[in-house]
């Protein structure tokens, strides 16, 4: 039996990820900041709850132990993610960008990544098939940059991600470990403004999550496959 943890899984990507990944047949974990949400999403779902607060070491550290007390892990989704906005909801371009809103955003999206890897790299490394997947964007894409989003800090934040994913894979090779793309969703990220559902964005999500041991690693993926970085 595979055992799945994914994190900001009591609604959007993380839930509908968790909802795919369950019928497939894997034990998954819903993590979730809020603990009477992530029960209520748990128990819909038939999954088990562990409160996990990326931003937190004492909550991250809590989860591992309680995971590794029940048997370990397989696979490791990291799908916690926030977008700064301004009061008025309005995305904050280059010209009001501060680094109070940087370090907010790498806080959850990079430092929360970081922080959830290093605890969970243990019970992965006990893995007959260890995987993980960073939930990225296509905004992340340098050679795409420029065009569309005026925002900084969430691209430059899922950039990051890329990166620790590309190095990640590199010091850990049995790891199979990718980032992904799953779309412009709608979601309480982007205020449902996204143009595809959850179903259609956790498409890579699940794929990856389930990418065998001789699978890709180290790789940038969307439904239709590689992107550029």
């Amino acid at each position: 039996m595979t055992t799945t943890l994914i994190t900001g899984a009591n609604k959007g990507l993380g839930h509908e990820t968790a909802r795919r990944l369950i019928a497939a047949g894997h034990t998954v974990y819903v993590g979730a900041r809020d603990i009477e949400r992530g029960r209520a999403a748990a128990a819909g779902l038939g999954a088990r709850f562990v409160q996990l607060d990326v931003t937190d070491d004492a909550s991250v550290a809590a989860a591992a132990a309680t995971i590794e007390a029940e048997g370990g892990l397989d696979v490791l989704v990291n799908n916690a993610g926030i977008e700064v906005r301004s009061p008025e909801g309005e995305i904050i371009g280059a010209a009001d960008l501060t680094a109070d809103v940087m370090r907010e955003v790498f806080e959850t999206n990079v430092f929360g990544v970081v922080r959830v890897t290093h605890a969970f790299l243990p019970l992965l490394e006990r893995s007959a098939a260890p995987v993980v997947v960073n939930v990225s964007s296509s905004l992340a894409s340098l050679a795409e940059a420029g065009k569309g989003y005026p925002g900084v800090a969430y691209p430059a934040s899922k950039t990051t991600v890329n990166m620790l994913t590309v190095q990640f894979a590199k010091a850990f090779p049995r790891l199979r470990i990718n980032s992904v793309e799953p779309g412009y969703t709608a979601t309480d990220l982007n205020q449902h403004a996204g143009m595809q559902t959850v179903e259609q964005g956790a498409e890579i999500i699940v794929r990856m999550a389930q990418v065998s041991p001789d699978g890709p690693t180290g790789g940038y993926f969307d439904a239709s496959g590689p992107l550029r970085w």
